[in-house]
């Protein structure tokens, strides 16, 4: 591994790495964008043998009820970041891991399946890391009634999170589900790069 890949990789980590809100947006356009964290935080290096993550969406007034969770593998490609996503077999057991490391302990490798074909691509862009979902419009979600591909796009820096998810009518390329009112844009509130085990990669 070159020392441009290692520091694109550690600094991508340790930026992804912690609890962002958009209290801030939600402030100044409440009936468009509700008050939401996300929060990544690092698993031990042994889950994967490298750097991952554990996920939770939640909105600030149910913090208990997190309404997307996830488990994610950062891949260095040389060219660009890969991080496979995984979801949990049963989310509910671990609601809440993102803030209480007792609970994210009890994640194993056997708790989840992989997303296929859901994966995202970053590179670097300067100060920022611009991601998507890998091509081929074959992360594939059911929603409304309907079969949908996942169109993700994430920017993220230092200090931010701005991410912008739709959902696509597989047949109509028409938008049936996400934002309609642009990105949704975070800041962090409080950083885990500490808990990183960089000195293992």
């Amino acid at each position: 591994m070159t020392s441009v890949k290692n520091t694109n990789l550690v600094t991508l980590c340790q930026w992804m790495a912690g609890d962002f809100s958009n209290r801030q947006q939600s402030s100044a356009q409440p009936q468009q964008f509700a008050h939401i964290h996300i929060f990544f935080r690092p698993l031990p290096f042994e889950f994967f043998n490298g750097i991952g993550f554990y996920s939770e969406q939640v909105y600030d007034h149910d913090l208990w009820t997190p309404y997307r969770q996830g488990i994610h593998r950062v891949v260095d490609r040389g060219d660009d970041i890969y991080i496979e996503n995984y979801s949990l077999i049963d989310p509910i057991r671990y609601a809440g891991a993102a803030r209480e490391l007792s609970i994210l302990k009890t994640i194993t490798p056997n708790d989840i399946a992989r997303r296929q074909h859901c994966s995202m691509v970053f590179h670097r862009e300067g100060e920022m890391f611009l991601g998507g979902v890998e091509p081929g419009n074959r992360c594939l979600i059911e929603k409304k009634g309907c079969m949908t591909y996942l169109i993700s796009e994430v920017e993220i820096t230092e200090t931010t999170w701005f991410s912008l998810d739709r959902g696509m009518d597989v047949n109509t390329h028409e938008q049936i589900w996400g934002s309609t009112s642009g990105q949704l844009r975070f800041e962090k509130c409080q950083s885990f790069a500490m808990e990183l085990p960089l000195d293992r990669i």
